[in-house]
């Protein structure tokens, strides 16, 4: 299974290979700021299986204090992928081109959730990080 990405103006795009795993959707402070919406949803790719196609060269990193960050289209903004040591660790559901075939598994940090927002009922969900996190 292969699938592409691309960014709002379609100057940066990418490759996985295999299908992305771990989807959740986090709702703490730092994903609404990061991601301007109530939560992010992000899935993990496994090492190697990411590869940018076109326009690596627009993109701009931010790294927290703990070398974790984001990466984005400097052209319209776009968060592209999640980073852990200089790595793509995971990336935004939002803009896959196809269907990756999973749903969220969970919802986190749900204890810090815009007070606007409504959790549905049913949806497995946890205050901070799950207990048995990957």
């Amino acid at each position: 299974m292969a699938l592409t990405g691309e960014c709002f103006c379609g100057a940066v795009k990418y490759r996985i290979d295999g299908k992305p795993y771990a989807a959740r959707s986090c709702h703490c402070s730092r994903c609404r700021k990061a991601f301007s919406a109530q939560a992010s949803s992000y899935a993990q790719v496994r090492p190697g299986s990411f590869t940018w196609t076109q326009g690596e060269e627009l993109l701009t990193t931010f790294l927290d204090e703990n070398g974790a960050g984001k990466r984005f289209c400097s052209v319209c903004g776009s968060t592209l992928c999640g980073v852990v040591g200089g790595d793509v660790h995971g990336i935004t559901l939002g803009c896959l081109n196809e269907d990756p075939g999973i749903e969220i598994e969970m919802h986190i940090f749900v204890g810090s959730k815009a007070p606007w927002e409504v959790i549905p009922d049913g949806v497995v969900a946890y205050e901070t990080i799950p207990p048995d996190w990957r």
